[in-house]
């Protein structure tokens, strides 16, 4: 049976041009891993995944045990790590699956070591990615304490014949789209802190998990390599935005360096539907819930199969335009659940099943993800995600 049209177009050639064009950006030796979490940020993990494999990724980023299975279901001989860390009892479907979890809690190493255990799991045979705060305060060893307690217990549970073997050290860059890089700096100094510690408790990872979008296309992806070079270890960079084909935007200025790559990016998603009936109506008909907008002359209005539990956010009623016909046609009146007014009485010709596009291009026009995010007040990463599940993902 024929569905509703509302869909998102995946291009899976433009990830993988985004990914290979990324790795560019990386200095030698330094891996690439590609952020597919959260549904591959609202695009579909099960199209984007083997995508980015394809295109020479090693390892993929998911946010939960849950995601990883999925993952590996999809990819069964690359890296996953799980970004968000893991839960009581999810400790045997890491084993299981060979997923790479982060840590920063003794109890997520007690959930750990224990399911090890009971699989017979011999010693150092489990990789974990040990995660320090080095300043974002969400989650991660803390290195607040003066004396260093906290990380040092973390290290000591890696032992010779502890079935965890530290992998991997990891950190999250709260604001390296500050093109000014002062926190980011301060971050980096804390970082080197904590190594020197790992270094000195006999401690040598493989990974030094650092870096976004923003540290790629800013150029600062040298400086990770280097400090992991000091310490015997290789860089493991995480582009997400990036992969999709849009690039952060730096305040309070852009550096040059991210300006020249941003045309390089391919925009992986297009957002489209259609319309599902036109009509006229006369001066002074009300649209919409609550009559918020009212006709000022007779006007043409398309009715499209899109609303906001699609993701199309509420607020952009009576500012925000759509694409029908290769032109932009005002959305008049409030968006509803399901379905959204917009005004084509400029617009020639619209009839019953002309595509409409709701983030992309069509024609000479284009709608991009910071357009809804600057008209809805929010970012890119959420435009994505909002999509709803119910919104068919196709691969173009």
């Amino acid at each position: 049976m024929p569905s509703r049209p509302c869909w998102v177009e995946i291009s899976t050639r433009a990830i993988e041009d985004n990914f290979r064009f990324l790795q560019t950006l990386a200095p030698p030796d330094t891996e690439l891993l590609a952020v597919i979490k959260a549904d591959a940020y609202g695009h579909s993990l099960g199209l984007c995944a083997p995508a980015v494999v394809h295109a020479g990724a090693r390892w993929l980023g998911v946010t939960s045990v849950e995601e990883g299975v999925a993952a590996r279901a999809l990819c069964p001989e690359t890296g996953a790590l799980i970004m968000g860390g893991i839960f009581a009892g999810q400790g045997a479907a890491v084993i299981e699956n060979r997923l790479t979890p982060v840590v920063w809690e003794h109890w997520q190493l007690d959930e750990l070591e224990c399911a090890c255990r009971a699989g017979g799991a011999a010693p150092r045979s489990l990789p974990i990615h040990l995660e320090v705060d080095t300043g974002m305060s969400r989650q991660g060893v803390t290195l607040d304490d003066p004396a260093g307690d906290a990380l040092r217990s973390s290290l000591a549970r890696f032992t010779a014949a502890s079935p965890l073997r530290l992998d991997g050290v990891m950190t999250h860059l709260y604001a390296a789209d500050e093109a000014d890089g002062a926190a980011t700096e301060q971050q980096l100094r804390r970082l080197r802190q904590a190594l020197e510690q790992v270094a000195a408790a006999g401690h040598r990872a493989e990974w030094l998990n650092v870096g976004n979008s923003a540290v790629l296309l800013s150029g600062r992806a040298s400086e990770i390599a280097g400090l992991a070079a000091r310490y015997g270890m290789k860089a493991l960079i995480r582009p997400g935005l990036g992969l999709y084909g849009v690039a952060p935007r730096f305040a309070p200025e852009e550096p040059g360096a991210v300006a020249g790559a941003r045309p390089r990016l391919n925009p992986v998603l297009t957002w489209k539907s259609q319309v599902t009936s036109v009509r006229r109506v006369p001066a002074g008909a009300a649209v919409g819930y609550n009559g918020t907008f009212v006709a000022t002359e007779p006007m043409r209005l398309a009715l499209v199969a899109v609303g906001y539990a699609d993701g199309l956010d509420r607020s952009l009623g009576n500012r925000f335009s759509l694409l029908v016909r290769g032109q932009r046609a005002p959305i008049a009146g409030r968006i509803s659940m399901d379905q959204t007014v917009i005004d084509v009485t400029e617009i020639p010709g619209v009839e019953a099943g002309d595509e409409v596009v709701i983030l992309g291009q069509q024609g000479g026009e284009i709608i991009t993800a910071y357009d809804h995010a600057d008209a809805s007040g929010t970012i890119p990463w959420e435009v994505f995600t909002r999509i709803g599940a119910r919104v068919r993902r196709i691969s173009s």
